[in-house]
């Protein structure tokens, strides 16, 4: 008997699953909510405990041997978490199914190997010398995709369970949840600057350079390479990839290549803005602008910041890459009128109007990111308790999830890419000078607009 058709899109089934999830966390966490302390931040730094926590987590930092991977700080084992955090990636892509018309019980045999999957790339990364070098599991997610997918192949029974860009664009619904509008204005205007002005910049002469000077066939391959350069890394390449129907292998192209730059340079500018005398402030901002994994762009400025004793310069980094975050939902939706307008004018026989052909194009998925940033930015501002209810959600379940569901997304993306497809390209060495070169004027914009923001023009006893 055929699955009932319930005709939902993947971006409708993300918004609505990302959405419930959300909801989830907050009811949990306001029924038990804390009955003292509950609006004092040094009794609860990372927020009201969320009792979710205790339903999902990931294996932690190991050195010889993978059994220390579940096993926490204090001595207490992980397993069950980790066990229950498989079991989260296995419910949200069972109701994603459902969702879309599949037969459920085709999907779920697959979907319990993904989310192992998912998890070996988890424990891939956590790795001491590997997790030391910001080698996160996006990474290992793809690496191991892509092993199995151009060695032995996907077989068939698994197959039905591959909804990469589902998890992915339920995962950045999540995401919405943790940017945070009055955080972003904590830096005014110098943040807005730094990270409102050099962006779509360095987007666009990148995209056009590799367009018309480089003359890459796929212009959809240097949208995704430029934003995902000079937006905030996965997340970005993923929305205007949808906004320019970009194919997965041009998106595992493109992630790849900011994965690996993104762990280069979390590594070498913080000694280098430390031996150059750069401020602090304006090395910080500079962090933020310009590598693009938001824990990369954490982890250096925290590395900045302990070397020369400053806890500023990593709340700086973070806030200006949070603020570039915000940008998603406008990136992809000008993406997505260029594309309708310009890119592919007159390639349909049955024209719309650009308007109906933007929003036909437009990724909806962003729509849930806006709304849960939206609620959650709301609530934030209600006082010092709403604030630590959000913050435990957050910390407590949504962040935690969200990896997750990123983790098992590129591992499907892995492992539906086919390298012999982008071959004539990926050889040419063109996508990789176009990142270089891309991200060269991204490094040399970004810092000169930090320098005068931070450093000059609103520069306030050394700091913002």
């Amino acid at each position: 008997m055929p699955a009932p058709h319930r005709g939902w899109h993947e971006d409708s089934a993300a918004i609505l699953v990302g959405g419930l999830l959300v909801a989830l966390a907050l009811a949990v966490g306001w029924l038990w909510r804390p009955l003292t302390g509950a609006d004092s931040r040094a009794e609860h730094p990372k927020g009201w405990p969320n009792p979710l926590a205790a339903s999902i987590n990931k294996p932690q930092t190991w050195d010889a041997s993978p059994a220390a991977a579940f096993v926490d700080r204090k001595g207490k084992p992980v397993t069950m978490a980790i066990l229950l955090g498989l079991g989260w990636i296995v419910a949200v892509s069972a109701a994603g199914a459902w969702l879309r018309g599949q037969r459920v019980t085709g999907v779920l045999p697959g979907a319990v190997l993904l989310a192992l999957l998912g998890g070996l790339a988890y424990l891939l990364a956590a790795q001491k010398v590997i997790h030391f070098y910001n080698l996160e599991y996006p990474l290992w997610a793809l690496l191991v995709g892509l092993v199995i997918g151009n060695t032995v192949g996907v077989p068939r029974w698994l197959a039905p369970a591959l909804q990469g860009e589902y998890l992915i664009k339920t995962g950045l619904v999540l995401f919405g949840a943790e940017v945070l509008f009055s955080r972003l204005l904590e830096l005014g205007l110098p943040g807005l600057l730094t990270s409102w002005v050099v962006t779509p910049i360095v987007l666009v002469v990148t995209y056009l350079f590799g367009v018309h000077a480089l003359k890459i066939p796929s212009k959809s391959l240097c949208m995704v390479i430029s934003a995902d350069m000079s937006v905030c890394g996965v997340s970005a390449a993923i929305a205007t990839g949808a906004a320019c129907r970009a194919k997965k292998e041009e998106l595992s192209l493109a992630i790849g290549l900011s994965l690996a730059f993104t762990a280069l340079m979390m590594v070498a500018m913080p000694p280098f803005i430390r031996e150059m005398g750069i401020d602090p402030i304006v090395g910080g901002a500079w962090l933020g602008g310009t590598i693009d994994a938001t824990g990369a762009v954490a982890a250096a400025g925290e590395i900045l910041g302990r070397d020369l004793g400053d806890k500023r310069p990593a709340e700086v980094a973070t806030t200006v890459k949070m603020i570039q975050n915000s940008m998603i939902g406008l990136i992809a939706f000008a993406v997505a009128v260029y594309w309708s307008g310009w890119v592919d004018r007159g390639a349909s026989p049955l024209r719309r109007s650009l308007a109906a052909e933007a929003w036909l194009r437009f990724p909806k998925f962003i729509l849930g990111f806006v709304a849960a940033s939206i609620v959650c930015s709301w609530l934030f501002t209600r006082g010092a308790g709403p604030a630590l209810w959000v913050d435990g959600a957050i910390d407590g379940f949504t962040g935690r999830l969200r990896g997750w569901l990123f983790c098992v997304g590129f591992v499907c993306m892995g492992l539906q890419t086919v390298f012999r497809e982008l071959a004539p390209v990926f050889v040419s060495g063109r996508p990789l000078v176009l990142y270089v070169l891309g991200q060269a004027l991204n490094l040399a914009l970004s810092l000169a607009m930090a320098s005068l923001t931070f450093g000059w023009l609103f520069r306030q006893g050394g700091g913002p």
